[in-house]
């Protein structure tokens, strides 16, 4: 990793800055957050986005403004080609091979909690776009009803069986379908929801070159930090990707993911 090629550099002259992409909150939304804001005191502060004012604090400390060099996107045509070719293959051959193994996880995921099995959320994908991505169901029914929250490590939003599947990454298998559509990878930056990457770029300038490639299953952020990480030290380890993916790069990281999902150590 290049010594301080991302690094943060506080701004001098904040107003000056580009403005920050729009990434669809919807109105909606919005209005939802500012009626959860006027519920009670006993309610957390919402930003109009419908983020607690207390999670953004954690995520995004102290009061200075990143800013950062747009990478250099690595990786010729040929890499490209041989890189969604297997992402093909392998999650289609991985669907067939865990079809039952899934019926079984959708029968446990019903049995502890009421409601579905699946559930889609939206996501920044390549070039800003939004698309939903499918997980199996790890949290309770209405675990955000109080705003979006930050995934941590000891969530308690979390089912019992739901904390054993994020230790195994075993809640991410349907993202196979958002591989098989175009909308993902298996290895690049994570894709984060809206009303996040809204916030991030406000603080940190550049947070949106995480999606000049498309974003993956599983990423270098992931097998070296995971929840564990800021976003001002995620977005570091996303450009470095960026910049240095290659298919010897992907395997490694395949081969890091593996060895969560088969012993839970290190589950991020």
């Amino acid at each position: 990793m290049r010594p301080d090629k991302h690094s943060a550099r506080p701004l001098h002259a904040p107003n000056d800055r580009p403005a920050p992409l729009a990434y669809g909150v919807s109105p909606e939304l919005r209005r939802e957050a500012a009626e959860l804001g006027e519920a009670g005191k006993h309610e957390p502060k919402l930003r109009e986005n419908g983020i607690p004012a207390d999670v953004l604090e954690k995520l995004l400390p102290g009061n200075d403004v990143i800013e950062l060099d747009e990478p250099v996107i690595a990786g010729g045509l040929g890499y490209r080609f041989a890189k969604r070719a297997f992402d093909v293959c392998a999650t289609g051959a991985a669907l067939i091979v865990l079809a039952i193994p899934m019926l079984v996880i959708a029968a446990k995921i019903k049995s502890e909690s009421p409601g579905p099995v699946i559930y889609a959320q939206e996501r920044v994908g390549r070039g800003g776009r939004p698309f939903n991505v499918y997980k199996f169901r790890s949290m309770y029914v209405d675990a955000e009803s109080r705003g979006a929250r930050w995934a941590s490590g000891d969530d308690p939003r979390v089912t019992p069986f739901g904390r054993f599947m994020r230790e195994r990454r075993i809640d991410e298998v349907p993202q196979f379908v958002n591989i098989l559509k175009g909308d993902m990878s298996l290895i690049g930056p994570r894709p984060e929801r809206p009303a996040f990457c809204e916030e991030f770029e406000k603080r940190i300038h550049g947070w949106h070159y995480r999606t000049l490639v498309r974003p993956g299953l599983s990423g270098l952020a992931q097998v070296t930090g995971g929840y564990d990480l800021l976003p001002k030290e995620k977005i570091v380890l996303d450009l470095e990707y960026i910049e240095h993916r290659s298919a010897l790069l992907d395997l490694k990281i395949i081969l890091r993911t593996l060895g969560v999902v088969r012993t839970g150590e290190g589950a991020r």
